[in-house]
């Protein structure tokens, strides 16, 4: 969270971009052979010059102190909300503890007004080839690891051969079409992409973060534990009790602190996480101080539990703001490994159960809207029929994707908001009907003969309000509907092992959609254990939209693709999609300030806040 957004954010919350901005043109220049560049785009602009002093969103001269405490609330890797046992969050292996970003620097770093660009942080500059498959970073002679070392190109091709090879599933997928890597001085090192490289993986390389080949030489990459690694960023790991919190401590002489993309960022002295398996406990620390700053998504608490002594007295401050940027897909997720849920007529009659108009009225305080899309709150949303442009896409599989594609895309009924609308239920009953499934007194059993039984598995109960109503319909039509609570670690093994039935999904959203969907679309992340594709979407014309905008020479051409992506995994059913919020909801205690102009699609917070001594002073937690 605190970090520059890098090209790591493909991996985070299920593993979509996450960095958003200014839209690009719609043509991308060639480059010249061996140009030097001090950045890298997805369409070969860049916003800033060269010489650009900081990001125009910063306070450049932020002041540096505090302590910020927060709760995880967004994973990559594997992360746990509720729990860690190693501080290694690049392998599947344990539960990866929040924060680690910050001690590992990247080649280079985001900007957060302007998708698909990064700019130098450990390299200095790149050259690029003129069939772009080769790129020469030259790293900054100053960079330095925690230790001291130099960080050489040999750490550079090290780490990204390591995380090809032995990382987390996310990264061995994504990184499929490097080629090759190698050292070609102590301060260059040269990538090189296969001719079937997606658009965006210059970025993604660029983007990785980059260990001591000396460190890791004599320690197991895939194992668990909880020492702390060497790393070369702003922030290094310091006290820590497993499973309970972590603290990261500024590195006050960090080689890169006067580089124009870090000034005025990290400028917290200490970050710390804690770790609460109940929602309530958690928010109880937040009223009492113990932590500092909160991302609030749970609408009851946001709508009636702000009303405690600390904000009455202005000690507290509670904003909603406005989304600018795309929104993440949210819903509950089907497996479709298992049997019961391989008929997509099955799967639209479980759907129609949900009543999201009485959910939302009489559990969420009517704060949401109905989420029908995988890209809402963007230009790569499905409206309409499909375009010209679309067609030449979609027609190549008319006749082996569902008729629907080629029209409307599909939206969630709307229901009476009763709770138990007659007419939907009467529809999914008829559906399952058609689909084979048979009444037997009070239960409806399977084309295969078998009770039709649902599992919904979780690691926490926070959503067991929205569920039970839903659950209730399920079984009106026969279904006997249960939910598992199991702790995070058998919840992230059941996951990587795609051992459920249903479970519930929020993922992040993108400016510029990328391949690096094929991680939780594409049909060989289907069948790769650990994967973000949970729900085992396999599907020809999923996988060629996917490459469609990979290969997309234009952000135009990135919208078309993704509006028949869009389009597809609608008519597919394969969820039943939630709700999400127009406003992103922060409450923090008044000790922080921050800059007076946000990045163009996010709010800033609280990466390029600062603590505020005085205010601190004025409510006593100085």
């Amino acid at each position: 969270m605190l970090k520059r957004p890098t090209r790591r954010g493909v991996l985070q919350s299920g593993g979509l971009l996450a960095a958003a901005a200014a839209l690009p043109r719609s043509v991308r220049p060639a480059f010249a052979e061996s140009a030097e560049l001090h950045g890298l785009s997805t369409f070969g602009e860049l916003g800033l010059p060269a010489d650009f002093p900081h990001f125009g969103y910063v306070n450049p001269k932020a002041p540096k102190g505090g302590t910020l405490t927060m709760q995880i609330k967004r994973g990559s890797g594997n992360q746990s909300f509720d729990t860690f046992n190693t501080l290694n969050t690049f392998v599947l292996q344990g539960d990866g503890a929040a924060g680690m970003d910050a001690c590992f620097d990247t080649l280079m770093t985001g900007s957060g007004d302007e998708p698909g660009a990064l700019y130098g942080l450990l390299a200095k500059s790149v050259s690029v080839s003129a069939d772009r498959l080769t790129y020469r970073f030259r790293l900054r002679p100053e960079a330095r690891f925690h230790d001291g070392s130099p960080v050489t190109a040999g750490d550079v091709a090290f780490s990204m051969l390591l995380l090809k090879t032995k990382g987390h599933p996310s990264y061995r997928l994504i990184l499929n079409e490097l080629v090759a890597v190698a050292a070609e001085s102590p301060e260059l090192v040269v990538v090189t992409l296969s001719p079937k490289r997606s658009r965006d993986l210059h970025l993604i390389v660029a983007g990785l973060p980059v260990f001591s080949e000396k460190y890791w030489s004599s320690r197991n990459f895939e194992a668990s534990t909880l020492e702390p690694p060497l790393g070369s960023g702003p922030y290094k790991v310091g006290r820590f009790e497993q499973g309970r919190f972590i603290e990261f401590d500024r590195v006050p002489d960090y080689w890169g602190k006067d580089l124009p993309v870090n000034i005025g960022t990290n400028n917290f002295d200490r970050v710390r996480w804690e770790y609460f398996r109940d929602r309530q406990v958690a928010f109880e620390a937040f009223k009492s101080g113990v932590i500092t700053f909160q991302e609030e998504f749970t609408s009851r608490i946001w709508a009636t539990g702000y009303d405690f002594p600390a904000l009455h007295e202005g000690k507290v401050k509670k904003e909603a703001l406005p989304k600018t940027e795309p929104v993440g897909s949210q819903g509950w997720i089907f497996n479709l490994r298992r049997e019961k849920f391989a008929d997509p007529r099955i799967r639209e009659a479980l759907g129609l159960c949900f009543d999201f108009e009485w959910t939302n009225k009489n559990i969420m305080f009517s704060s949401f809207s109905r989420m029908t899309s995988y890209f809402e709150n963007s230009d790569s949303k499905a409206v309409g029929k499909p375009s010209p442009d679309e067609l030449k896409l979609l027609e190549p599989f008319r006749g082996q994707v569902p008729e629907e594609v080629f029209g409307e895309p599909y939206l969630p009924p709307v229901s009476d908001g009763s709770g138990s609308d007659r007419a939907l239920l009467r529809r999914a009953d008829e559906m399952l009907r058609a689909a084979g499934c048979k009444r037997e007194g009070n239960v409806l059993k399977l084309p295969n003969g078998q009770p039709f039984e649902i599992e919904f598995l979780d690691s926490q109960g926070a959503l067991q309000p929205h569920t039970q109503p839903f659950q209730a319909n399920l079984k009106r039509l026969g279904i006997t509907a249960t939910s598992r609570i199991v702790d995070a670690s058998q919840y992230q093994r059941r996951l990587d092992e795609f051992d459920f039935d249903i479970i519930s999904r929020a993922l992040g959203g993108s400016a510029i959609p990328s391949d690096s969907l094929r991680i939780v679309y594409g049909s060989q992340a289907a069948k790769t254990r650990g994967s973000r594709n949970v729900g085992g979407i396999a599907s020809p014309a999923i996988d060629a939209m996917i490459d469609a905008i990979g290969q997309a020479d234009s952000y135009a051409e990135v919208v078309v693709a993704a509006k028949c992506l869009d389009r597809l995994l609608r008519a597919g059913r394969y969820w039943i999609p939630m709700w999400w919020n127009a406003s992103e909801w922060l409450a923090y205690w008044n000790m922080f300030d921050h800059p007076q102009t946000k990045p163009k699609y996010s709010s800033g917070a609280p990466g390029l806040w600062w603590y505020d001594a005085e205010k601190a002073k004025r409510i006593g937690k100085a």
